[in-house]
């Protein structure tokens, strides 16, 4: 009897625990991999978002920032200045009457160009406006918080943030960092599987996590996952 009970109740029940034990370790990794592509997804549009900020305050200010309230303020209060080409510079004729007018008045300003080619002129010129901040970057998106950008997804970690000038051959550099490392974005996952994936990231010299730019040399301000 007892032998039965083991043959027919018992092992099957073991069998499938043994079963369940090995899918879930099978499983495990490819559930990590796959939730982890999905953030890192939402990590990297908003460290895009940032680099596009920091670039567009670099060019006005002539440096980066190492504070995400100063672009959060140069965002909804900053403008930028906007180059607007008016005609062509293949067009020989506009070109010539271009050449011509400055000739005659030296000190003609674009605005007064720009009354001209409203008027029928040809003329090739370019026109400078300044345009707020918030009207000019993310325009085609609609969901874009600004206010997001300080905080690493799925976690609410601050994210972290770096700036610097660097001599490079003698030349001064504006240099930013802004980094979220997977000990944050990756906070609620299997939690040995995010260590494993750390030290394999350092082993190789890589950072334990997702990064754009860097203050230690000019990188293009390149992300570590292009």
């Amino acid at each position: 009897m007892v032998k039965k009970i083991f043959t027919y109740l018992i092992l099957p029940i073991v069998i499938i625990g043994l079963v369940y034990a090995i899918v879930q370790s099978v499983m495990q990794p490819v559930r990590f991999n796959k939730e982890r592509a999905a953030r890192e997804a939402v990590a990297i549009e908003r460290l895009k978002d940032i680099r596009t900020l920091q670039v567009a305050f670099k060019s006005e200010t002539g440096h980066f920032t190492s504070s995400i309230d100063s672009l959060k303020d140069f965002y909804n209060k900053g403008k930028i200045e906007v180059v607007m080409q008016i005609g062509s510079q293949d067009d020989s004729v506009a070109v010539e009457n271009t050449k011509k007018l400055k000739k005659r008045n030296p000190r003609i300003k674009p605005e007064e160009m720009f009354e001209l080619y409203r008027k029928g002129e040809q003329l090739v010129f370019s026109i400078k406006n300044e345009i707020p901040v918030r009207d000019t970057l993310f325009n085609s998106r609609p969901d874009f918080c600004v206010d997001s950008l300080a905080f690493i997804p799925f976690s609410g970690d601050s994210l972290l943030i770096e700036s610097t000038i660097k001599k490079v051959s003698g030349v001064n550099v504006p240099l930013f960092e802004a980094s979220m490392p997977y000990k944050s974005l990756l906070k609620g996952l299997n939690n040995q599987l995010r260590i494993n994936l750390d030290a394999e990231r350092e082993d190789t010299g890589r950072y334990p996590g997702l990064k754009v730019g860097s203050v230690t040399a000019p990188n293009n301000n390149a992300g570590n996952w292009e």
